[in-house]
């Protein structure tokens, strides 16, 4: 398994030895931080990274599945970077799991990776969507090469498939999509730039993609597809912003700006982010990407995981939100979570 030391991957290898039918190996770095991993006595820890092709040929010796959910995620960084953690690392850990044997191969990817540059909303799509002429950032172009490659790569002896949750949410989420929000909404710097329209979206509990993942690797269907795997709820986004900020104790975002200066900061933004020295340090502070994702509705029908992996949603959105409140506050609340991120 590679990206144990993070969200997803951390609640999958808990999942995994949890269930006890496995015996579960996880790629990390030395200086990984695996607390949240629990006790890892149960875990045969790999040490190297994505870039290293020895240690991928020595985390999938004696596999019979791998799960690959690592990748660079932010907007941080080079083309280069994109290119060799998430497309080149992929190819590799596919050909370290052929000549190792595994049987199945089961990788993360993004509903982003279907997203078109100048695209517009997504209602209901199916996995019939079609790549896009022209990615919205490196990220969803890198993510759709390394879906691609993993999908070509499904045989009778290596059977592979890609799942496609988005904002991965949940009880243990210290840097994802729904925590940066909200550490930007609590802090007041987090705009409301709906445009004053219903954006809606399919999110996905972590519960709900690992409960996918274990069934990804066991299902008979699932060779050379992917699959959008989803919350049983459409989520209108600014209202769960609200909803959310106001449990937690602080006012919903309400300053709208007006989107001509939006897209003049994304301009000069784009502009100083060609230069290599400011990518590989920071992440821009807003993003046609990030925009696209707050301003596009993009909902999912899952009715092919239903079919293929006998998939249905595990947790509900108030059992959801009411367990990350709990979990938020065992951290020492939403400004302790968020202070890493600043």
């Amino acid at each position: 398994m590679t990206g144990a030391s993070g969200f997803l991957g951390g609640a999958l290898a808990r999942r995994l030895v949890g269930d006890g039918e496995m015996d579960v190996s996880v790629l990390v770095r030395r200086s990984s931080n695996l607390t949240d991993l629990g006790d890892t006595s149960k875990l045969t820890l790999v040490y190297g990274d994505l870039t290293d092709r020895d240690s991928l040929v020595e985390a999938t010796r004696g596999v019979d599945v791998v799960f690959h959910s690592a990748a660079r995620v932010d907007e941080r960084g080079v083309r280069e970077q994109f290119w060799d953690e998430n497309v080149r690392a992929t190819a590799d850990l596919l050909e370290a799991s052929r000549r190792n044997g595994v049987s199945r191969f089961v990788f993360i990817s993004s509903p982003s990776a279907l997203m078109e540059y100048d695209g517009g909303d997504q209602i209901d799509v199916d996995e019939t969507i079609p790549y896009p002429s022209r990615y919205l950032n490196l990220y969803s172009e890198t993510k759709a090469a390394a879906e691609r490659l993993v999908l070509e790569a499904n045989g009778t002896d290596l059977i592979t498939c890609a799942l496609r949750p988005r904002a991965i949410w949940g009880a243990g989420d210290r840097s994802g999509p729904i925590v940066r929000l909200l550490a930007k909404a609590s802090e007041g710097s987090l705009p409301d730039i709906s445009g004053g329209k219903d954006v809606y979206a399919s999110l996905c509990h972590v519960d709900n993609i690992v409960d996918a993942c274990v069934r990804a690797a066991s299902s008979d269907q699932v060779g050379g597809r992917p699959y959008y795997i989803a919350d049983a709820e459409t989520t209108n986004v600014w209202e769960f912003v609200g909803v959310v900020s106001r449990m937690f104790g602080f006012a919903p975002p309400s300053r709208r700006p007006d989107p001509r200066v939006l897209a003049a900061v994304v301009a000069v933004a784009e502009q100083i982010w060609r230069v290599p020295y400011v990518a590989k340090r920071w992440s821009p502070p807003l993003s046609r990407y990030v925009i696209a994702l707050m301003t596009r509705s993009a909902t999912f029908d899952t009715g092919a995981a239903r079919r293929d992996l006998g998939y249905l949603p595990m947790v509900g959105r108030d059992e959801g939100l009411a367990a990350f409140k709990a979990w938020v506050d065992e951290q020492g609340g939403l400004a302790e979570l968020a202070r890493p991120l600043r």
